[in-house]
Formats: C-alpha cells, sequence, structure tokens
C-alpha cells in the first residue's frame, strides 16, 4: 500500500522541514517550468532540461532585465528630426523655390508701341535690371545694411537682437513703429508671402528665410533683394529706381542718392521724392546718420552729404489708357509669353490716322450723344479706334464691348445672300406694303414706288423691299452670309432680321464691311503687328474664302449707289466710295459703315442708356463723322459742289444791239444744302460752311436730310 502524500510521518522525514514543505517547493517549481516552456515555445526556443532530482525541467535563474539606455530616446527623436526635416525641405521646394526670388514681385510692365514704334501705352510696373551687390560702389550697399539690417553678414536670416529691439521700442511707444526683420526675411516676404502682419505669415517668413540662408550666399541675397525691393512711382528695383529719380545708373549714385533710395524702403509710397521731396530729404537724413554710426561712414564724411535733388519733373509718362490699349492688351500679353523684363509688343495703330479721328469726333457737334469709330485695313488690322467722346470719364469701349442693333447696314447679308442665289442689282422687287406673319414692315417715309430693283431699294433703304427679299431667300440664306462674313453674335431665325434687329458689336459690323473691300472672307480684326501662325488643323478650318467676282462686283454697285444717290449722299467723296447708313427704332442708333481705297471705316452714334435721339439717323452725323475722316485720313478734297444753274439763253431771240458778243457778267452768293457758294467776277469758285453752321454749329438734330431717310418702326436707313 502506497503512502498517502500527505502522511505527517513520510513529510517530515528528511530533515527538520515543516508539514508540506516539499509539496509546495515542488507544486512552485511545476508552475515556474510551465510558464518557462511556455515561453520558450513562444519565442522558438528549445525547452529547458529536466531537474535530475526533482525529475522536472530544471529551472536557470533568471537574469534582470536591463534598463533601456537614454541614448536611445535621443536616437530615435533625432531620426523624427531629420523625418521632419525632409518633410520641411521638401515643402520649401514646392512652395518657396529659390528661382522664384529672382522674379520681380509684380509683373513687369508691357509697352504697347503703333505701327511705327512710337509708344501709345504702358501697363504693369516698371522693372530693373538684376544688379550684383558686390559690383556696386560700398556705400551705396552700405546705406541699405545701415539703416535695414546692420548685422547681415552675422545673423542667419533672423536677427535675434534686431527684433527684442524692435519689441522694446514698440511697447515704449505704444504701438508697432519699427520691425526686426531682416533684409533676407524682407526678401522671402516680397518674394514668396503677402503682405498680412499673422503670426503663421511670420513663422513662414523666419523658416523661408532660413532657407534662403541654408542655400544662398549673402551676395546673393542681398542682390536679390536690391533687384526686387519697391521704390515708389510703381518702380521695382535699384536699376529702375536710380534711373528714374536720378537718370542714372545704380554704379553711378551718389552717397546722398544711395542713402535717399534707401530710405524710400520704409514707406515708399509716401516718401516718393517725386511727389514728397521734402519727406525724402528727411528720411534721408536719417539714413546718413545712420551710416555713420554704423561706421560706415566718419562724422565728417555725413555732414558732407546734401540734400539731393531728384529730376526736375517725372519722365514723360505715357497714357495708362485708351481705347485701342485695353481692347489689345490681353492679346499682347498672350503674344510676350511670361515676361520677366520689360516688354514692348508693336500693335497697328496708326498715330495720324488716331489723331485724325480723335479730332473729327471732337468737332462732330455730338452734345450728350455718345460715339464709336473704327477704322481698319481691308485685312483686318485697325489703325485708328475711339470707343467714347471722352477715356477719363468713361472707359467703356463702345467700339467692342457694346452690343447695339445695327439698322439698315445689316441689309448688307440680305442683298449678299440674293447675289449668291442669282441675283444681280437689275433683279427688281416689289416696294409695296407687306405683311409677313403677325408683321407688317413700313417704310420710314411712308412712300412707296411700286417695282424698283434692287440697286434703288438698297439706295433707298427700302425695308420693305428688305423684308420681301429676306422671305424670298430665305431667313436661313441671310444667317449664313451674316455668318460667313463673320458675324458671331446671336441672330435669331425670324424674317425681322433684315431691318438689323439683332445685335452686333461696331468692330465685328466693320469687319464684314472690309470682307467686301477685300474680296474675301472673313476678315479677323487685329491689333498686333506681329502674326502668329496658325496650325494646321486652323488653316484647314479657318482660312480665308475667295469672293466670286461677280458677287463681289455686285455688292459694290449696291453699295456704291447708297452713297451716290441714296441715304448716304452726305459721306460722298471725291474718289470712289461704297458704304450703308443704318438707324434703330426710335433713332436709338445711327450708324454708317463704309470704304474707300485701303481704309475700311465703321462709326456709331447715340446714347449709353438706349435712350431715344431724336431726328438723328445713319445719314446725318454718323455719315458727317466718316466723311469728315475719310477726307483727313486719305488726303482727298472735299467734294466741288454743283455749279449755280445757268439759264440757256437763245442768241436769235436777243435784240440786235444787244449781240455784241459781251460777257455775261459773273459773281454772286448760294447758300443752302449745308454749304455756301461763292462765285467771283473772274470765274472762281469758293465753297464753305453756311452761316448757320458757322455760327451755331452742327446740331445734333439733322433736319436737312431727305424725307426717305426718316426713320420707321425698326430702322430709318
Amino acid at each position: 500500500m502506497r503512502p498517502d502524500p500527505f502522511d505527517p510521518d513520510r513529510s517530515s522525514s528528511r530533515g527538520d522541514r515543516e508539514p508540506y514543505a516539499y509539496e509546495r517547493e515542488r507544486l512552485i517549481t511545476e508552475r515556474e517550468r510551465l510558464r518557462q516552456k511556455y515561453e520558450a515555445e513562444r519565442d522558438g526556443e528549445d525547452p529547458e532540461p529536466y531537474d535530475r532530482d526533482f525529475g522536472a525541467p530544471y529551472v536557470a535563474p533568471r537574469a534582470p532585465r536591463p534598463r533601456r539606455p537614454i541614448g536611445r530616446w535621443i536616437l530615435r527623436g533625432f531620426g523624427i528630426g531629420i523625418v521632419l526635416l525632409v518633410i520641411a525641405i521638401i515643402w520649401l521646394a514646392i512652395t518657396a523655390p529659390l528661382s522664384k526670388s529672382l522674379q520681380p514681385p509684380t509683373p513687369p510692365s508691357i509697352t504697347l508701341t503703333a505701327d511705327d514704334g512710337t509708344p501709345i501705352a504702358r501697363r504693369g510696373a516698371i522693372i530693373g535690371k538684376s544688379v550684383d551687390a558686390s559690383k556696386l560702389p560700398p556705400h551705396v550697399t552700405q546705406a541699405f545694411l545701415a539703416i535695414e539690417d546692420r548685422r547681415f553678414y552675422s545673423h542667419w536670416g533672423v536677427d535675434p537682437r534686431g527684433i527684442a529691439r524692435a519689441a522694446w521700442a514698440n511697447l515704449g511707444s505704444g504701438g508697432v513703429r519699427q520691425g526686426g526683420s531682416t533684409i533676407t526675411q524682407q526678401l522671402a516676404k516680397n518674394a514668396f508671402l503677402d503682405s498680412d502682419r499673422t503670426a503663421t505669415r511670420k513663422i513662414r517668413e523666419a523658416m523661408i528665410a532660413f532657407w534662403l540662408e541654408a542655400w544662398l550666399s549673402k551676395n546673393e541675397i542681398l542682390s536679390r533683394y536690391l533687384s526686387n525691393v519697391y521704390f515708389g512711382d510703381n518702380t521695382y528695383g535699384i536699376s529702375a529706381a536710380a534711373k528714374h529719380y536720378f537718370g542714372r545708373t545704380p554704379d553711378k549714385l551718389n552717397v546722398g542718392q544711395a542713402a535717399m533710395l534707401a530710405g524710400l524702403v520704409k514707406a515708399p509710397s509716401r516718401l516718393a521724392p517725386t511727389s514728397n521731396l521734402e519727406g525724402a530729404r528727411k528720411r534721408e537724413a536719417v539714413v546718413v546718420g545712420a551710416m555713420v554710426d554704423a561706421g560706415f561712414l566718419t562724422k565728417a564724411e555725413g555732414a558732407a552729404v546734401r540734400p539731393q535733388r531728384v529730376l526736375g519733373s517725372r519722365p514723360s509718362q505715357l497714357p495708362n489708357g485708351t481705347y485701342f490699349a485695353d481692347w489689345i492688351l490681353p492679346e499682347a500679353r498672350d503674344q510676350a509669353g511670361e515676361i520677366k523684363t520689360e516688354a514692348t509688343v508693336q500693335t497697328t495703330l496708326d498715330p495720324r490716322l488716331q489723331r485724325a479721328a480723335e479730332r473729327t469726333v471732337s468737332r462732330a457737334g455730338l452734345r450728350q450723344a455718345q460715339v464709336a469709330l473704327v477704322a481698319m485695313r481691308p485685312d483686318g488690322r485697325v489703325v485708328a479706334m475711339v470707343g467714347g467722346k471722352d477715356y477719363r470719364k468713361s472707359p467703356f469701349n463702345r467700339a467692342t464691348q457694346a452690343r447695339r442693333q445695327p439698322g439698315s447696314t445689316f441689309k448688307l447679308f440680305v442683298y449678299l445672300a440674293a447675289m449668291r442665289q442669282g441675283m444681280t442689282p437689275d433683279s427688281t422687287i416689289e416696294d409695296s406694303p407687306v405683311t409677313i406673319g403677325d408683321w407688317s414692315p413700313k417704310n420710314s417715309d411712308g412712300r412707296y414706288q411700286g417695282t424698283i430693283t434692287l440697286r434703288q431699294a438698297f439706295a433707298r433703304s427700302s425695308n420693305v423691299a428688305a423684308a420681301r427679299l429676306t422671305q424670298q431667300v430665305g431667313v436661313k440664306a441671310v444667317i449664313k452670309a451674316a455668318r460667313d462674313l463673320g458675324i458671331s453674335t446671336p441672330i435669331p431665325n425670324e424674317a425681322t432680321i433684315g431691318l438689323g434687329t439683332s445685335t452686333v458689336s461696331l468692330l465685328e459690323l466693320t469687319a464684314a464691311y472690309a470682307a467686301i473691300a477685300r474680296e474675301q472672307y472673313p476678315v479677323q480684326p487685329r491689333g498686333l503687328a506681329d502674326v502668329r501662325e496658325k496650325g494646321w488643323y486652323q488653316s484647314l478650318t479657318g482660312g480665308a474664302t475667295e469672293m466670286p467676282s461677280k458677287i463681289h462686283d455686285e455688292m459694290l454697285d449696291l453699295l456704291a449707289a447708297s452713297i451716290r444717290n441714296g441715304t448716304g449722299r452726305q459721306a460722298n467723296l471725291s474718289v470712289d466710295a461704297f458704304g450703308k447708313t443704318g438707324t434703330t427704332s426710335d433713332n436709338k442708333d445711327a450708324l454708317f459703315v463704309g470704304f474707300a481705297r485701303d481704309l475700311v471705316v465703321g462709326v456709331w452714334v447715340g446714347n449709353d442708356d438706349n435712350s431715344s435721339n431724336p431726328g438723328l439717323s445713319g445719314g446725318g452725323i454718323p455719315a458727317r463723322i466718316w466723311r469728315d475722316f475719310m477726307q483727313s485720313a486719305l488726303g482727298i478734297a472735299p467734294v466741288a459742289a454743283p455749279p449755280p444753274p445757268v439759264e440757256e439763253i437763245d442768241p436769235d431771240a436777243l435784240p440786235a444791239d444787244d449781240q455784241d458778243n459781251s460777257v455775261l457778267p459773273l459773281g454772286g452768293e448760294i447758300e443752302g444744302m449745308g454749304f455756301n457758294l461763292k462765285m467771283g467776277e473772274d470765274g472762281t469758285i469758293s465753297v464753305g460752311p453756311s452761316r448757320r453752321d458757322r455760327e451755331e454749329g452742327p446740331p445734333l438734330r439733322d433736319d436737312r436730310r431727305p424725307p426717305e431717310e426718316e426713320p420707321g418702326p425698326y430702322e430709318g436707313q
């Protein structure tokens, strides 16, 4: 019989152990063995060897775990710092590339010139050429260092002493009076950041300053700063400022001039010497004192510096806004591409013709009405443009931006569609009342001629004839004719378009008439001398189309009849001229568009608010403006007035004593039709304005037009 393992006698047979001590040790050992076995299997190790005495695995004493060294935490922190540094470098490389510090802080100016190279307008800032600080006279760079950053060569982009000094000064003054920014920080702000004073912006400014200091030398930083800093009068960079204020290059600046320029950096707009010479001189004295304090000048040298003078007057300023410049500037910038320095772009504007256009408009007697004039060559080169009476009062360009009804000038497309369908100027049309649907157009004078030729209908601008013709050829054919000649604005699919009820710009309408003059369509208006070549696809799809000679001659026949015998008689010239009048309903808009020789001109007169102008018609003021401009532009004499009628006398009816072969007496004066004609006794004839025109000037209302020019429900001519 096996003894009970818990027998007290058996348990105490091994020395003096207390009861059950043996079993307790065995259980503890077995539990430890099982734990170690579990850990060994978990870690993939072999189980521990058995204890020979106990018949159980041997439990080796466990070594104490070593404490983790502090160095490991340091290494980990260093690694995290490297990762953050790499992230910061990548961020700066993307948001603040070093190349950007070479770029001007504002778009450089672009100068537009006329076709002869004469500057006509400038847009943007004046940017000077980059400078190398090491090649400038020492006193030039020292002036900026003395007043802006005396410890420039000793700090790493941020100057703690300067920040503390500025903070103390601002605390004492109760406001922000001084700044602690270094030249490097100013370069960072000018090149990469805006001008707000938030803490975030200041942190970014400091980071970029460190970035610039790490990758650029001190001379490079100072050079870029001097090349881009603002000096007032829309002038950036010391090169531009030296030329603008003193008429010299930076290497020729004396101490006083350098000090004045350095002083402008604090408040360039307020201290610009062209408008505040006294303030600029006071600031110059402050900079000279700072140069003495910094040891750049001795007291004697500082005392010898005199207040500087700037150019007696500002350099001749180009107009900062004209209608033509506003129109062509976006395209000029596209052509110039990325502007890094001042760019010059040549335009098609002819200064002589532009002056003639402005002069003609100024003496037209428009009163409250506005005016627009566009002159172009048959190939689309715009040589003159007037978008209103006064650009300073209203820069809105009525030649390019306004969309107004063209009136009877739109009949050009109606008759072109008719010529395309085989009609001729000698074809006939009924000039009698007509109703199309619920629309009953009427002639403006209320008179109807019955059956007339297309030439007669076009010359007298018959509304009913145009309506009948539109119905006959089809609205789609009229719209196609307009589209072919370059009209891009919406045109409704209805018969009323024949009388000019859709809207169009004067520039586009003038280009359509230029297509007739050129015998090619469409004509694209352009204002740049350098025409970029089109791609192959554009060449295939957007090329010009030749107009058949027969149709071209027929259109010239119609347009000439309008000036010689029709509503455009006041536009008649002493050379072959072609054109068409237009007047919209209630006399709101009046137009004349035509061409002679190599010049195509469109004129519009009306009110900006689209209100009525009683008595205004296309055959009146617009036709006279067109005629006066053409005579000046082409250098031609006015049309000679018809000689006075001479009564024919039958010599056989005279008494015998009167047949002495004597010359009938000459001389006299005739006035009317807007002119005064004098004939001297020697047979000479002189023509001048009527007394009424000389005394009162041309009125806006034209009461001298023929009866057929009175406007109708949709247009008059």
